[in-house]
């Protein structure tokens, strides 16, 4: 049975991450975003402090620990830790060294051997970071069209194809890519390979200027001839060459969501809260309140609240099941789906409550330029629509 009450470890977790978020990231928010990066100084010191604070880090150490199934936090924690950062900003809490969202992946289908050459490079004085490679310019909802192209050759794969909007990706140590044998194959076409930066033909073509999460490295990748050498085919050949095996790189990928749709869910609750605390807060001290006014306000202030708090119990959930080792797909679709959408709805209200005091330069205009994305990656708001109803119809043999 799932508990809403927080372990003490858990309780530690968020009481840390706060404080990192409210002293270490909050003061340099604004002006990351004006410069449309994390200056290194910072992420050098922060680096120093000897604590893994990317969330995808958190939930990889505690599976790498051997904790029996039932006794797992480490879903649970990268929520409740991610939701704290993103409340201090998502664009910097993206930008924290640390595997990032090509961890999950390398964890649950990399090899031994594989875990322990790339997830353990995290673990030195100097700042790096990992990456998850799968948006193409003919494949972003439709993950099962990637036209990457992998030839077998001698002793590897050679890779060709383009990759856009990858997280970290211009200054990634190495990148999870996903590409196909043959797209005639489909989904059962599709690998999963980690290319290390400074292999021969990859390159980051350009990083992205964007709306919100300015200061959040965005990379195009190019892959002209780039060799991979057998050794980085995630899980190697054996996984995809197993007798009546269904295993792709296309299942990976999925996996990878329910694990990370979740945490990107905790990001916008944590966008949504900053927004809607610091509104609250403005509105408290600064506005002369009429008996009218104060009713109004504070109706879209309970609704907002009740959102925040709704979207933070599905989230939790998702987490859980995850931890349980218990499907959660159609959770992690549900809680993706809702969370990014409340948290633009959050964010309109308190510009709407704030007025003029919103504008240009303001916490609460980069947050809503930062939450609109919310809605988008990991699958957009219409995907998760479609995985929560394919789910939903499964038991009654209907494809959806």
């Amino acid at each position: 049975m799932i508990s809403f009450e927080l372990s003490e470890q858990q309780h530690q977790i968020r009481e840390m991450t706060h404080w990192f978020a409210e002293n270490e990231i909050r003061p340099i928010s604004l002006e990351a975003d004006r410069l449309g990066y994390v200056p290194e100084d910072w992420l050098q010191k922060i680096n120093q402090f000897g604590v893994q604070l990317n969330t995808s880090s958190i939930s990889s150490s505690e599976n790498e620990s051997g904790y029996n199934k039932g006794e797992r936090e480490g879903n649970r924690m990268a929520v409740i830790a991610t939701e704290e950062l993103a409340w201090g900003d998502p664009a910097i809490a993206l930008s924290l060294p640390g595997a990032g969202l090509g961890g999950p992946p390398i964890q649950s289908s990399g090899t031994q051997e594989q875990k322990d050459r790339f997830l353990t490079i995290f673990k030195n004085d100097k700042p790096r970071w990992g990456a998850y490679a799968l948006t193409e310019p003919e494949a972003g909802s439709d993950a099962s069209n990637v036209q990457t192209i992998a030839t077998k050759v001698d002793g590897g794969y050679l890779i060709n194809g383009q990759k856009i909007f990858i997280t970290n990706g211009g200054r990634a140590s190495w990148v999870v890519v996903f590409a196909t044998v043959d797209p005639a194959l489909g989904r059962a076409g599709q690998r999963a390979f980690v290319v290390e930066k400074g292999t021969s033909g990859f390159t980051c073509s350009r990083l992205v200027e964007k709306m919100g999460l300015r200061a959040n490295e965005t990379a195009e990748l190019l892959f002209e001839d780039c060799f991979v050498p057998i050794e980085n085919l995630l899980g190697g050949e054996e996984l995809y060459e197993k007798k009546n095996s269904k295993r792709s790189g296309f299942q990976t990928a999925m996996q990878t969501f329910d694990s990370t749709r979740p945490i990107v869910a905790a990001m916008a609750i944590g966008i949504a809260r900053a927004a809607y605390e610091y509104t609250l807060d403005i509105v408290r001290q600064d506005f002369p309140i009429s008996d009218k006014y104060h009713n109004m306000t504070a109706e879209m202030f309970a609704e907002m609240e009740g959102m925040i708090h709704a979207a933070r119990l599905v989230t939790w959930e998702a987490a859980w099941k995850a931890d349980q080792g218990i499907p959660n797909a159609k959770e992690a679709a549900i809680c993706k789906a809702i969370a990014g959408k409340m948290a633009l709805d959050v964010c309109a209200k308190s510009l709407e409550l704030l007025g003029p005091i919103g504008l240009e330069g303001h916490i609460v205009e980069k947050l809503f330029r930062d939450v609109k994305v919310f809605d988008l990656f990991e699958g957009t708001n219409e995907i998760q629509h479609l995985v929560i109803a394919r789910r939903q119809y499964e038991p009654y043999g209907i494809r959806v």
